[in-house]
């Protein structure tokens, strides 16, 4: 692998055991402080665990793991996934092909100026050595628009190929010419089969922890647990496990060293949500939350709070979506679940958290299990459709003001009814526009208190319109 071009802008391949012998001579110290979940990245696609769906024989990542195959050649590609699926593992392998040089650009730190040297170092290896650049740029997300429009003449002539990785949809945080000249390769999250060979791997291989030690299943599946679908945390926990189990025996001659479920849940004792109040996993958790609601399950929409509470998320953000909620997806077939939401999102002001979980916990139960209609929004969406098609139409005169001066000489309010002095307080006169009169938007469900609004409506309807029906 090649050594880092410049500061610290750039790192090459991580230590691994078939890597060329670093220059301090106690390489078995490196090895010992080297985290286990570098010293385990697999090698080889045969070694990478999950993403089958990416490594199928002649797919691009193969191709471009194993070298130009004719015409075609190799693809920029851009690696779209949660932390933890293999991402990194993927450019590190990718890097080892024949005549390959490795470069990792750091997005947090690295400018314009950076990324146009690495793109004049790559067109010099190639033309001059004969060597292609592979440019790992993990969080492309965190480039802005100049730096990522640097990036495209080395992807669009070939100077590099890149191998971009994030976690944020590439739609909304990647500039089009350069998802244009790249394929998007999106990672799933690893199964749990996937994470417990991993542990296996790791408990055996002489890169990992060479047998010394042996896992308790409670102390598994405390693991996997924590880990949600993270294959970093997973080696993380591990290792933190063995240390505590180290700690705790008595006599260090013993191995294996058994790794119970106590020591995993001194090394974790609670589960890291996956969420970012900007990213994907926000808005996925957001959706999942709404849905739950107007879908009438509680025990999922309480799920889905209890994950945006144990994140941090604002509460603020989640009361109005409660608002929003009361007024979609139940309306008027229940009017108080408006109200409980209202003071769900008072509350949150007024006391703030944790107590205020307790207030949007009530509001989230109260809107899962009420009755559900969307007909008021629906009716609003039919009339505002109506209004910008043209269809608007004249006030009635007998429905203007006529307070200004002159308005009785232009018939404005002549011949209204007030509805106060009719009996029921219903008058029998036009409200819409001659263009509109007679047009339903309103349609109440029957469920739950908008059944009585249907039967009085179709009342109402009735004396105002003068039909008798």
């Amino acid at each position: 692998m090649a050594d880092p071009i410049t500061g610290d802008l750039f790192a090459s391949d991580a230590f691994s055991e078939d890597a060329e012998q670093p220059r301090s001579t106690d390489a078995g110290a490196r090895r010992r402080h080297t985290p286990l979940a570098v010293r385990m990245r697999p090698r080889t696609l045969e070694e990478v665990l999950g993403q089958q769906h990416l490594l199928e024989h002649g797919s691009p990542l193969r191709v471009l793991a194993e070298g130009s195959r004719g015409p075609a050649g190799a693809s920029s590609v851009i690696l779209y996934g949660p932390p933890g699926t293999g991402k990194t593992t993927l450019a590190h392998v990718l890097a080892r092909g024949a005549s390959r040089k490795f470069v990792e650009l750091s997005a947090i730190r690295a400018g314009v100026k950076d990324v146009r040297q690495v793109m004049d170092r790559a067109l010099e290896d190639r033309d001059l050595r004969g060597q292609t650049t592979v440019l790992f740029l993990d969080e492309i997300h965190r480039f802005n628009k100049a730096q990522q429009d640097a990036l495209l003449p080395g992807v669009e002539n070939g100077w590099v190929i890149l191998v971009a990785a994030t976690t944020e949809n590439p739609s909304f945080s990647i500039i089009a010419p350069l998802l244009s000249r790249s394929l998007m390769l999106t990672l799933r999250s690893l199964t749990a089969d996937d994470l417990s060979g991993l542990i296996t791997r790791a408990l055996e291989d002489t890169r990992g922890l060479d047998s010394a030690f042996e896992l308790e299943e409670v102390a598994r599946d405390h693991i996997l647990r924590m880990a949600s679908g993270d294959a970093r945390r997973v080696l993380t926990t591990l290792e933190a496990a063995a240390a505590v189990a180290m700690g705790r025996s008595d006599d260090e001659s013993v191995s294996p060293v058994t790794i119970t479920g106590k020591d995993a849940e001194q090394a974790m004792d609670f589960a890291v949500q996956r969420y970012d109040r900007d990213g994907d996993q926000h808005y996925d958790i957001v959706s999942a939350f709404i849905k739950s609601l107007r879908g009438s399950d509680p025990d999922a929409a309480l799920h889905y709070l209890a994950r945006m509470v144990v994140a941090g998320e604002d509460p603020r953000f989640i009361a109005r979506r409660l608002v929003i909620a009361a007024g979609e997806e139940v309306g008027m077939a229940d009017p108080t679940a408006l109200q409980t939401a209202m003071a769900a999102a008072d509350a949150v002001a007024l006391i703030g958290m944790p107590e205020a979980r307790i207030l949007l916990a009530q509001a989230t139960v109260h809107i899962a299990t009420a009755p559900k209609s969307n007909a008021s929004y629906k009716a609003l969406d039919a009339a505002i459709a109506d209004v910008r098609a043209g269809k608007s139409g004249s006030v009635p005169p007998h429905l203007r003001d006529a307070h200004y001066s002159g308005a009785h000489r232009m018939g404005h309010g002549k011949g209204y009814i007030y509805a106060h002095d009719q009996p029921h307080h219903v008058a029998a006169q036009q409200y819409a526009p001659d263009e509109l009169a007679g047009v339903n938007y309103y349609h109440p469900t029957g469920n739950g208190a908008e059944r009585a609004v249907a039967e009085r409506l179709e009342k109402l309807r009735s004396i105002i319109r003068g039909t008798g029906q």
